[in-house]
């Protein structure tokens, strides 16, 4: 599978399929400071992705305006 990773961005050629949460474990990744897409799907941490398959690696960004005092 060929995956795209943001920030700092680089791409990762691996083989197989495996869980998304299995594929962030593997890329030392935070589950919970990323997203996971294939194309316009979230995927949630236990779907699989096949081995012919691209996905993306995005962060989670949050954050807004403060409340005014």
């Amino acid at each position: 599978m060929k995956v795209i990773i943001r920030r700092p961005r680089r791409e990762v050629e691996m083989s197989g399929s495996r869980r998304v949460r299995d594929l962030l474990q593997e890329l030392q990744i935070n589950p919970e400071s990323v997203l996971v897409v294939r194309g316009a799907e979230l995927l949630t941490p236990d779907e699989v992705i096949k081995d012919e398959e691209t996905v993306e690696v995005v962060p989670a960004i949050s954050g807004g305006a403060a409340d005014e005092v």
